[in-house]
């Protein structure tokens, strides 16, 4: 098939011309040069990976990884490692869609399904992002309490104020927003580094983690944690974000160099996925070797985890390294998820806010029962709020993943890039698995619940 019949066929499968471009104030702004070494190509497409990593790493994934890693020492670290290769997965095919057909996950929507299911979709979708970002409004309100003494009520409001900072970034370059969320990756990296070192963790029990093990099946208990770590992972809001700041880059939009695109940007996202499983990881290590080791075995909130670190750990600094952390790892999520909501609301309806506007609306939705329940509950009440954010999430998951999927499997949108057939029943069967797994936590958590 040649490349101009390919790309007429991928055209006429879509229901009606979109207006205007992803992210518009960024669409192919990034130049790429041409004729320069490999290591000089890859840095001009780095930057989008990273800043659809943060999601992996957010304040909603932490109680998960530091309940496992206290309640059942590394046997989990299987699970996380399992989920990142679903993520990685996941986000290649993102990012593929951004690159082949010039729309995002939801204008890709807007254009193949009726206005109703559009709607339905943008719906779930926006829920899903109010739920994110109440997770970041915790997990900030939380660091802010642990390192300043905040009040918690008070750190919530002072998070609607974030939205500056965001402005900010935005009017001097979308290089600059990119900069600033991989040097807070860096940040939480270089902290949970630091964390390994104090807790001198078992390294043969760590490799011994990293493989699957029966327990995981077998114990009810550990399942329950391990499937609450599978259906955290993946962000729905993610793959609308991967399939959009890709095309922030300047590249040919000619088969070669579409393909040389997605091959950077495939690259680009695996080394920042990889970091985010060692983040994850390093959690989850972290707790295990400290709280676990130590007989502290109900550890799950933040708070607690703080406290204890330091004095079981007997150094003074890790309790501020934890906190500073959740605070890079908030802040990052906030930043990310005003670019989501704003590719979402466009990609949707067809329509453009003004930013600071779009962020002020998704602040709002989260911080009023944000609010309400730091307010009546105190920190008691933050924890079962995360869960809940992540319960969301994981309702929302499969309508952003069976899309995606189906998109990137179907030769009338993707012509000669589209999904082989091996790509095809492996991106199946994860879309599978990731809506029995969210199936299963949703049925779990609403018999807690009323149990």
């Amino acid at each position: 098939m040649s490349s101009n019949s390919a790309e007429s066929m991928s055209l006429s499968a879509w229901r009606r011309a979109r207006t205007m471009p992803s992210l518009p104030e960024a669409n192919a702004t990034l130049a790429v040069p041409e004729g320069v070494s490999f290591w000089r190509k890859l840095f001009a497409f780095s930057g989008p990976g990273y800043m659809v990593a943060v999601g992996y790493m957010d304040p909603g994934n932490w109680a998960t990884d530091l309940a496992g890693g206290s309640r059942f020492n590394y046997t989990l670290l299987s699970v996380i490692m399992i989920s990142n290769l679903m993520a990685i997965l996941l986000q290649a095919l993102a990012l593929r869609l951004g690159i082949v057909t010039g729309r995002d996950l939801a204008q890709a929507c807007r254009d193949h399904f009726s206005p109703r299911v559009s709607f339905g979709l943008w719906i779930l979708a926006e829920i899903g992002i109010a739920a994110c970002d109440l997770a970041e409004i915790i997990g900030s309100a939380i660091a802010l309490n642990l390192l300043f003494g905040i009040p918690l009520l008070f750190g919530v409001l002072l998070t609607a104020f974030d939205v500056l900072i965001v402005l900010l970034l935005q009017s001097r370059g979308y290089r600059w927003l990119e900069a600033i969320v991989i040097a807070l990756v860096v940040t939480i990296g270089v902290s949970f580094a630091a964390q390994i070192i104090f807790s001198h963790p078992d390294v043969a029990g760590i490799m011994r983690g990293f493989v699957p093990s029966g327990q995981i099946i077998t114990n009810p208990a550990v399942l329950y944690i391990a499937i609450g770590i599978l259906g955290a992972t993946v962000m729905p809001h993610n793959l609308y974000l991967h399939s959009s700041v890709v095309q922030t880059r300047d590249y040919s939009k000619e088969p070669p160099g579409k393909r040389e695109a997605i091959k950077f940007a495939t690259i680009d996202s695996t080394l920042a996925l990889m970091l985010a499983l060692f983040i994850n990881a390093a959690i989850l290590i972290v707790a295990a070797a400290t709280f676990y080791r130590t007989g502290n075995y109900q550890v799950a909130e933040i708070g607690q985890a703080y406290q204890l670190l330091s004095p079981l750990l007997g150094v003074a600094g890790a309790s501020t390294l934890f906190a500073v952390a959740l605070l890079a790892s908030g802040q990052n999520s906030t930043l990310t998820g005003t670019l989501a909501g704003q590719i979402v609301m466009e990609g949707f309806l067809n329509i453009r806010l003004k930013p600071w506007l779009r962020r002020l609306i998704t602040r709002l939705i989260a911080i009023v029962p944000a609010v309400i329940v730091t307010a009546l509950y105190g920190e008691s009440g933050t924890t079962p709020l995360l869960i809940l954010s992540q319960v969301i999430l994981s309702m929302q998951l499969s309508f952003a993943v069976i899309p995606l999927v189906m998109f990137t499997s179907d030769a009338r949108k993707m012509g000669e890039f589209v999904n082989p057939p091996w790509r095809k029943v492996l991106a199946w069967g994860v879309a599978v698995v990731i809506a029995a797994l969210n199936g299963w936590l949703l049925l779990q958590t609403f018999q807690d619940w009323l149990g």
